[in-house]
């Protein structure tokens, strides 16, 4: 049974990273400082902490290949339709030829990419929500579409094993 500081300690860490709407990297930083304080504490904050950073990295590896994909098919789509010489001679120009018959499947699959991106920010805003209800509750809860980059110590499970042998002795 978690104690209640356990529990608030747990929704905080999942709350803690909103303040990446504040902070440049904050999703990273304050879950980062406030797990790394709490972890070896209690099985159960260390628990949400690897779970709310594995979320947050899951988050940035996801976007990193969304952008992948989308820039470079914008910026190609734009740059295609700009004269050459109004590069050269920084003049005034019109986008020419560019009408909803010249897009492409390329493009489709830019704006695919965009639209995908604002799902996953919408879902990863109610997810962490979720999250911070259930570690509030005193529940574990495992975030889906996670990998897993900070895999349980096995120092954790080594003290579960010989705990419980030096109780029966």
């Amino acid at each position: 049974m978690e104690t209640s500081n356990e529990k608030s300690t747990g929704a905080l860490l999942h709350l803690s990273v909103f303040t990446q709407y504040f902070f440049p990297l904050g999703n990273f930083i304050f879950p980062t400082i406030i797990w790394g304080a709490r972890k070896n504490s209690s099985d159960f904050v260390d628990h949400h902490g690897r779970q709310a950073l594995n979320f947050q990295l899951s988050m940035l590896l996801y976007t990193l290949v969304l952008a992948m994909i989308a820039i470079p098919i914008f910026i190609f789509t734009l740059f295609k339709n700009i004269p050459t010489r109004a590069y050269i001679n920084e003049e005034n120009f019109q986008i020419e030829n560019f009408n909803i018959e010249n897009i492409t499947g390329i493009v489709i699959l830019g704006i695919m990419a965009v639209f995908i991106f604002g799902v996953l920010k919408m879902a990863e805003f109610f997810l962490v929500i979720y999250a911070t209800i259930k570690a509030a509750n005193g529940e574990r809860y495992k975030y889906p579409l996670t990998i897993n980059f900070i895999k349980a110590t096995s120092q954790n499970n080594d003290l579960k094993t010989t705990e419980p042998e030096l109780q029966a002795e």
